[in-house]
């Protein structure tokens, strides 16, 4: 592909491999914003950007796993090491309910000891109790884990949450989808096809799910495209992702940032080429969001112009990303007025990307 042919890229043709790490490598920024922002528009014409009013619930911070990229985890022996109790989850929904929230993202470290019948009565208890809350849970290193620890299928594991309540899974620990990244990064984490097996079953079952990257540690280009590629091969098969969600590593309190000072803090410029990127290649998953808690807020505001069309949620308990240093915060009001900004039409939404309120 030539310069001059960047300017003629037809977005109703699917971009190779190859053209995506040519982009990449050597498009303008500025090209890159026109041609995603343009693809944005086919996509979603009404010119509506989404929202979603929701909670991080970590039920727990231990963790085996021992990823380097992590400062949320703590071992079982750890001081401040903790399961949450039901009672605890249940304030929490309480609060978000009040701010009129509608989803929880559930997640916790990797537990060595709990099993399935554990998680079954959890998912239950919240089912149950606040039935109007969507259960966004479970990443697929847990959901394989619970497999592994509980002898049983991941297919069985899914069947048995999905019945007790679970709604979707999110789409943490994919990282990048390359096993030459993820053998240096989180040599104990499950290896891309396992990722990709999770998803595939969850898919297969009809439970839907959002796909994730985290870019910004030893991988290249290629294995970035790599990733890209991997996802929209699966949503060729299933069609059971409904979103796109991709953050730079936060490295501050972490042990990778300690054995590999080396590794430098990505760019805002990096975040939106790469955004472009996704959305020109990502033909297939409709919505991408901006990742505006590591970037902040203004970046995830230009990411609305650069291909996004989801803020992603308000946040309103964060605890992952901020162990490792990433502070920023907005709530339903500033959501608004920055989509405002720019000229486009603020909307609350669930997790499906239903509309529920217009703003």
């Amino acid at each position: 592909m030539s310069n001059l042919e960047v300017e003629n890229i037809d977005l109703n043709k699917r971009l190779s491999v190859e053209d995506a790490l040519y982009l990449i490598k050597n498009a303008s920024l500025k090209e890159l914003g026109e041609l995603a922002y343009k693809k944005k528009k086919i996509l979603h014409p009404k010119s509506i950007t989404t929202f979603v009013v929701d909670r991080n619930i970590n039920y727990t911070n231990i963790c085996w796993v021992d990823c380097d990229f992590c400062a949320f985890y703590r071992h079982e022996k750890d001081e401040d090491a903790y399961i949450l109790t039901f009672d605890e989850i249940d304030q929490k929904i309480e609060e978000l309910l009040a701010i009129g929230g509608t989803q929880i993202l559930f997640q916790g470290g990797v537990h060595p000891k709990l099993e399935i019948e554990w998680y079954e009565d959890l998912v239950e208890h919240i089912h149950k109790k606040y039935p109007q809350i969507t259960i966004h849970g479970f990443s697929a290193i847990e959901i394989d884990y619970i497999a592994r620890r509980s002898k049983i299928s991941i297919q069985e594991v899914l069947k048995r949450l999905k019945a007790k309540g679970l709604s979707s899974i999110p789409g943490a620990g994919a990282e990048i989808l390359s096993d030459e990244v993820r053998d240096q990064i989180a040599p104990k984490k499950l290896d891309r096809d396992r990722w990709l097996e999770v998803h595939r079953e969850a898919h297969k079952l009809g439970i839907k799910s959002t796909a994730t990257m985290m870019y910004g540690t030893v991988e290249s280009d290629e294995h970035i495209v790599e990733h890209f590629d991997v996802v929209r091969r699966l949503q060729d098969e299933t069609g059971g992702f409904r979103a796109f969600i991709m953050w730079s590593f936060q490295g501050k309190n972490t042990a990778l940032m300690q054995k590999r000072p080396d590794i430098q803090k990505q760019t805002s410029n990096r975040y939106l080429r790469l955004l472009a990127v996704a959305r020109l290649f990502l033909d297939n998953i409709k919505n991408i969001q901006s990742s505006w808690v590591t970037q902040g807020s203004y970046i995830g505001q230009m990411a609305l112009l650069w291909g996004a069309n989801d803020l992603g949620s308000t946040m309103m308990e964060e605890n992952v990303v901020s162990a490792a240093g990433a502070k920023n915060s907005m709530n339903q009001a500033q959501m608004i007025e920055l989509i405002r900004d720019i000229g486009e039409i603020p909307a609350k939404r669930d997790t499906a990307y239903n509309i529920l309120e217009i703003f």
